[in-house]
């Protein structure tokens, strides 16, 4: 009887290691499809290759573990490892979560006076705003009518194929919509949202101004404000948040998943 119960359970671990060997396969092929992507530099692939490398990681690791649990001798073991397992990913899941709503709560625009409006990079498409940076020139456009004569900073140096610089770019884009000239400062030289900030407060003292005794308006799309905010904290800004309507749902769940992984980053080794 009992060799009878070894030979049922030597089959089913055969067959869990077929199914596991086969799903490891196609989850290395999907990742290694997807970093293939990435490198090609399609739109958001970086973020899709994310989410498909953690997936895989997680199932791979749940199969080893569902296999382990067929085999009597490591039972005891992978049942020990798989409640450590699900306790593992449901905490990651809370985590998860509750940076969604550090990055959800630090998403409005704050009404404030101010005395300078810096414009956060988010790149062109053949030397024009790409959407998500019209968005927030439109909505910088809307915070500076309400506030006189304050200048506005644009930022980003020059992009891979690019002719001109994003700063350019923006300036270009304000002054076709009414703002003057004279108001805008450009920023030609970043190219990140740190070097934004920081090289838009070394403008901003190149003018006479003291960045560290005036309020300043960072202006970019509701999933960034949180971190830009807190960039401008280390920078030595006091900064008033302005946030840009991301265009099109599909861009906001892919920026906001994208964003509490940058959010670690920002405050862990920044």
């Amino acid at each position: 009887m009992k060799r009878k119960g070894n030979k049922k359970s030597i089959k089913t671990v055969k067959q869990r290691s077929r199914i596991t060997i086969i799903t490891a396969v196609v989850a290395v092929v999907f990742t290694v499809l997807f970093f293939i992507l990435m490198n090609m530099r399609i739109s958001h692939m970086h973020v899709i290759f994310m989410f498909i490398s953690g997936m895989s990681f997680l199932l791979i690791t749940y199969q080893v573990l569902w296999t382990l649990s067929a085999n009597p001798k490591y039972s005891r073991l992978a049942k020990i490892l798989k409640r450590c397992y699900i306790v593992c990913v449901s905490l990651g899941l809370i985590f998860f979560i509750i940076l969604q709503i550090i990055i959800i709560s630090g998403s409005r625009t704050e009404e404030a006076d101010v005395d300078a409006i810096i414009i956060l990079g988010a790149g062109l498409m053949n030397d024009r705003p790409s959407l998500i940076l019209a968005a927030r020139l439109n909505a910088a456009i809307a915070y500076a009518q309400t506030r006189g004569d304050i200048p506005i900073i644009t930022t980003g140096g020059l992009g891979q194929g690019q002719t001109i610089t994003e700063a350019e770019a923006m300036a270009r884009y304000l002054i076709a919509r009414g703002i003057d000239e004279s108001r805008i400062w450009k920023e030609g030289m970043s190219t990140n949202s740190h070097e934004n900030i920081n090289f838009a407060k070394a403008i901003m003292i190149e003018n006479g101004m003291d960045p560290e005794n005036i309020k300043v308006a960072i202006v970019t799309n509701e999933f960034h404000l949180y971190r830009a905010k807190l960039t401008a904290q280390k920078a030595g800004l006091d900064p008033v948040g302005v946030a840009a309507e991301t265009p099109g749902l599909h861009r906001k769940l892919i920026y906001y998943f994208r964003e509490a992984f940058s959010l670690i980053n920002e405050v862990v080794f920044r």
